[in-house]
């Protein structure tokens, strides 16, 4: 008796050695991320305005009606507020936006996925806009905390081709996965969408559900399946090497500046042609629709080698 007590107890102590080194590992594989040193995604940047001006004016005219952005917007009925700023500001640039929702609302309009899991209703979320894009090649997805330009998105891809696979935001990394943050939001050209709706259908690499103790974030899931359809994260930047997509908001990256770059807050904050900003409040959505859209110095004229107009009969800014 005493014999099998001991055995116990050793099972018992070694049983939860495993354990620790499982934690260990899972944290240092999956939760740890790297330096920026250390990454190996690309880096993606906007054509300058010298490349532009090679261009002939038939062939930048035909880019502009290219670049054409399916926004793929992830909502709950319990933060309507945001769904409904959204709705009301930024979204109204998309080429189409398509609100994705967990579960019905009468207040708005979405596309009812009935499912509570947020990996799966990310996966029925991109299938229904892969089926249902029509002509168009970009995807953007976004949670509703997040402010996003279009115009300067579609600026970036510009002279990149949907038929190639690219998947980009701000990327980071992982452990050994590289991936792009969710909340920077995310953007897939349609092949690399087309690619991972054959990933779709394989439960081994690309599973629907995910086991309790290895689960991780619908972003890194993603990036997951894409890796195995051989397609990898990309990240979007300017010239300067200053990120386009940013998890945090403007209010807090100006903050932050003011204590990192006290003499030139500016230039070491923001960069002029930022694609997004996370976390933003419904107010700062509206600060940033007034800034971004309607202030405007009287008298001075833009000269921007090209304009992206929003959508025909849209309600916009």
């Amino acid at each position: 008796m005493l014999s099998d007590g001991c055995s116990f107890m050793k099972g018992m102590l070694l049983g939860g050695v495993f354990c620790l080194v499982l934690s260990f590992l899972g944290s240092f594989n999956f939760s740890s991320e790297s330096s920026t040193e250390d990454h190996h995604h690309h880096h993606i940047y906007a054509p300058s305005k010298d490349e532009l001006k090679r261009l002939s004016d038939s062939r930048v005219e035909e880019l502009k009606n290219q670049v054409r952005v399916y926004c793929i917007i992830m909502v709950q009925p319990k933060i309507l507020v945001y769904w409904a700023t959204v709705l009301d500001t930024w979204s109204k640039h998309c080429d189409n936006a398509v609100f994705y929702t967990s579960e019905g609302s009468k207040a708005l309009e979405a596309v009812d996925l009935n499912e509570k899991d947020d990996w799966a209703r990310l996966r029925k979320a991109l299938i229904h806009a892969y089926e249902n894009a029509g002509d168009l090649r970009w995807f953007f997805v976004a949670q509703p905390t997040t402010f996003a330009i279009i115009e300067n998105l579609k600026y970036l891809i510009l002279a990149k081709d949907p038929n190639e696979p690219f998947y980009l935001g701000n990327a980071v990394k992982s452990g050994e996965l590289e991936y792009v943050e969710y909340s920077s939001g995310i953007v897939l050209s349609y092949e690399a969408l087309k690619r991972l709706m054959t990933m779709f259908k394989d439960e081994g690499q690309c599973p629907e559900r995910t086991h309790a103790l290895w689960k991780m974030g619908e972003d890194k899931q993603l990036a997951l399946c894409l890796k195995y359809a051989g397609v990898f994260a990309e990240n979007g930047e300017d010239r300067h090497g200053k990120g386009l997509f940013n998890k945090q908001n403007v209010v807090n990256m100006i903050k932050q500046s003011m204590q990192d770059n006290p003499t030139d807050v500016v230039e070491g904050c923001c960069p002029d042609m930022a694609v997004t900003y996370g976390g933003m409040s419904p107010n700062q959505m509206h600060v940033m629709m007034f800034g971004v859209y309607r202030l405007r110095p009287y008298g001075h004229d833009f000269h921007d080698w090209l304009t992206f107009y929003p959508p025909k009969d849209s309600d916009n800014d």
